[in-house]
């Protein structure tokens, strides 16, 4: 298999061509057809990843003779250093085998796996959660969908990290819900802006979004800081939605700390999958955990909200959820360590090499998650206006993606994507350097021709 098939899932092919419309007329008097596609999505459509990637996929050139290397969006599972375990294969298969789960299943989800789910979380919670308290949703990202439509009335706002994961801000604009934006501060390990937070809510806000372990800073958050987040959401009255899915990807020192420990101080929404830890975005199974010992979630109906909505929404596959009960209490831990170790070697291989290209700075390596952050000095660069333009030229000379800050909400920041195998960075950083070589500002020195020494 080629380089250029193995990234066949992971992005559309480069070199795509579009398809011309033709115009549809009736005996030469207007159009035949009184239907046309909904512009609903248009507006969040333009704040999602694909958007960016695929614009950065078409300034890729066959002429350039090199591969495309995909590095803009991450999806270690196409890669067999980052195989899923066999402990989670084999209970695909078991079930698969068996006959047993190929009906459809209720609504929130079947109740060994809901149950499974529950003990999963309850190995860190004091206040324990039971099979009721959990939803199982396609993937994390129908997780966002589901809750952030529950939420959704008439001049609600919602609290979203800036940088962050963009998909929260595409559901919010599709949902009706307004954003605002606080920060996270890359010279205090990026941790919450709360003073921030705290300026930008107002009567109308209904959430704080928190993701923990950080994607895209790879930054793992401390139990004081995120007892003091817990205070100022309860300060404001408003619920904390936590998107802990890289929970079991984490190699650096700071140890995990779920948001729900502090669910007796704030409701705690808990949004979570395997898609990550077990590298298997493919098989789209996450869930909806409400941590709410005081019930807050019932008596605002926010708990009948989401329900109803999973009522009207497809459900993840009846064989996964089948098999989630053994996957998440027979995988082996050696798994989730020597996935962790490669995503280490990848960052401290990538922090070393950046050392030789001043104009691309790593502040911080991340602990955990699958990207690394980069800032972009572009004073020391010529004919590069900002990190779109950075990234776009990169493509088009070098065939090489990497997703610009801007896609965050990071501006002449960069994003380098980490889940790949090692060989693929070297190639990468290879490229990136001699494309920043050939974009740095010339001396004085060295732009004076003979004839003017």
């Amino acid at each position: 298999m080629s380089e250029e098939e193995a990234h066949a899932n992971l992005a559309v092919p480069a070199f795509r061509t579009e398809k011309v419309a033709k115009t549809q007329t009736q005996n030469g008097h207007g159009t035949v057809w009184r239907f046309g596609g909904a512009d609903k999505a248009a507006k969040a459509a333009t704040v999602t990843l694909r958007g960016v990637i695929y614009m950065l996929f078409d300034n890729c050139s066959k002429d350039v003779n090199k591969t495309v290397l995909p590095l803009g969006h991450g999806d270690p599972s196409v890669y067999p250093c980052f195989r899923t375990c066999i402990e989670a294969e084999d209970a695909v298969v078991n079930v698969l085998r068996s006959g047993k789960s190929n009906s459809y299943c209720p609504g929130a989800g079947i109740l060994p796996a809901r149950r499974a789910v529950a003990d999963y979380l309850n190995r860190d919670l004091p206040n324990k959660l039971t099979p009721d308290d959990i939803f199982l949703t396609a993937g994390c990202n129908q997780g966002i969908e589901l809750v952030f439509e529950s939420l959704a009335r008439p001049n609600a706002n919602i609290l979203l990290p800036r940088p962050g994961f963009p998909h929260y801000d595409a559901r919010a604009v599709y949902s009706g819900l307004e954003i605002r934006k606080f920060d996270l501060l890359p010279d205090r390990e990026w941790e919450i802006d709360l003073e921030g937070v705290e300026g930008v809510a107002d009567e109308n806000t209904v959430a704080i979004v928190v993701i923990n372990p950080n994607n895209p800073c790879g930054n793992v958050y401390s139990h004081d800081h995120l007892h003091k987040v817990a205070e100022t959401a309860r300060k404001l009255g408003i619920m904390v939605i936590t998107d802990e899915v890289y929970d079991q990807t984490i190699f650096g020192d700071n140890p995990f700390v779920p948001m729900a420990k502090f669910a007796s101080i704030v409701p705690v929404l808990t949004l979570g999958g395997i898609s990550k830890g077990w590298v298997v975005p493919g098989w789209k199974i996450g869930w909806i955990a409400l941590n709410d010992p005081e019930g807050v979630f019932e008596s605002t109906k926010v708990a009948q909200s989401i329900k109803q909505s999973l009522d009207i929404t497809p459900d993840p596959s009846t064989i996964i959820q089948a098999a989630l009960p053994e996957i998440l209490e027979k995988v082996d831990k050696n798994f989730f360590a020597k996935k962790n170790k490669i995503l280490k070697h990848n960052v401290d291989l990538v922090c070393d090499r950046l050392k030789d290209i001043p104009c691309v700075v790593c502040p911080k390596k991340p602990e955990s998650c699958t990207y690394l952050l980069t800032k972009l000095e572009l004073s020391l660069l010529d004919d590069i206006k900002d990190d779109i333009d950075f990234c776009v030229k990169l493509a088009r000379e070098e065939n090489l993606v990497f997703l610009p800050g801007e896609a965050l909400g990071l501006k002449n920041w960069m994003r380098i994507t980490i889940g790949v195998e090692a060989h693929m960075l070297e190639d990468a950083l290879e490229r990136l350097k001699g494309f920043c070589t050939r974009h740095t500002k010339k001396t004085v020195t060295e732009t004076e021709s003979p004839s003017s020494v």
